[in-house]
């Protein structure tokens, strides 16, 4: 693995030129956009689902199960997206429900030591890219490696360099596909590299490409994190998605009895002026449909009192 410095500012420069000509559309990586005159008061609650989180099967009664809650957003795998662009578009027309970011979905990994892998990376992520931007998502969710993804690079100074170059081309392919690439954090049972907020935020200040974004998941950031408002705030600007789930368990939010609290989170995303989702991460202890509609009640409970 090689990193040359200079190399990695001239494609840092011509991604930068690539976003002046394509800004119209990565309006969601601009979180600052049509903001300034909202009050906190004003930023609404978002909530999205992934694909397993309601007790339906088919994709319409997913849709008609998320309206009748008010769900605004959904969040499908990136496995096989491709072929599915047509089948999502049509079942979400003439609905207020939009997709939100894409869960992963890809193959190999981006700090393997062997080529091959990270090719078979880079090839299915830019697949999920394109179908994210044909579908208007907020962004592709990706995990640098996880635990037992080996070889893997070490967690030097280096790899971070290489990262960041391999990230700056991806973002630059977000970019022209009106997406982002959205880094998670996760907790250090899952993951030896990128753990917090703060990490993957200062990645994507240090590449400064709006095709690279971060999120925060508030079920790792239990593990990790000194405070929910702490984590969310260092990913300021960047944060392009929020997972969630129950606190103790990963289950439906309130499933967790009083530990289920995410008013210092809500808190701070109306801080932040937060317009994007937050999407169901979990399981489900109980009946979903009993449990499922409580737990959105909760969060919206949560969210007014924030």
């Amino acid at each position: 693995m090689t990193f040359n410095r200079r190399n990695f500012l001239k494609t840092s420069l011509s991604g930068a030129a690539l976003v002046t000509l394509s800004s119209a559309s990565v309006a969601s990586c601009s979180p600052q956009q049509n903001k300034a005159a909202k009050g906190e008061k004003d930023v609404e609650l978002k909530l999205s689902f992934q694909e397993g989180t309601t007790p339906v099967e088919s994709l319409n009664e997913k849709f008609d199960y998320m309206e009748r809650l008010g769900v605004v957003g959904y969040e499908p795998g990136g496995n096989g997206l491709a072929g599915r662009v047509n089948e999502i578009r049509q079942a979400l027309r003439g609905r207020n429900i939009q997709v939100s970011a894409i869960c992963a979905g890809f193959k190999g990994f981006i700090l393997s030591t062997d080529e091959a892998v990270r090719n078979e990376f880079f090839s299915s992520m830019k697949e999920i890219i394109a179908a994210a931007g044909e579908l208007g998502s907020t962004g592709v969710i990706m995990v640098p490696a996880f635990n037992g993804q080996k070889p893997a690079f070490p967690h030097t100074q280096e790899t971070r360099d290489f990262l960041c170059e391999q990230l700056n081309m991806l973002g630059n392919y977000a970019v022209e596909h009106g997406t982002t690439v959205i880094l998670e954090p996760l907790n250090r049972k899952e993951a030896f590299y990128l753990r917090m907020v703060a990490d993957a935020a200062s990645i994507c200040r240090d590449i400064n490409n709006p095709g690279v974004r971060c999120m925060g998941d508030l079920w790792h950031m239990v593990w990790e994190e000194a405070s929910d408002s702490g984590a969310l705030l260092s990913g300021g600007e960047y944060l392009q998605h929020v997972h969630i789930a129950s606190r103790k368990r990963r289950s439906m939010p309130g499933e967790d009895g009083d530990a289920d609290n995410y008013i210092e989170a809500f808190k701070t995303l109306k801080q932040l002026r937060y317009d994007k989702y937050v999407s169901y991460e979990c399981g489900c202890q109980g009946d979903k449909k009993i449990v499922l509609p409580e737990s959105v009640k909760l969060l919206r409970e949560q969210w007014e009192k924030a």
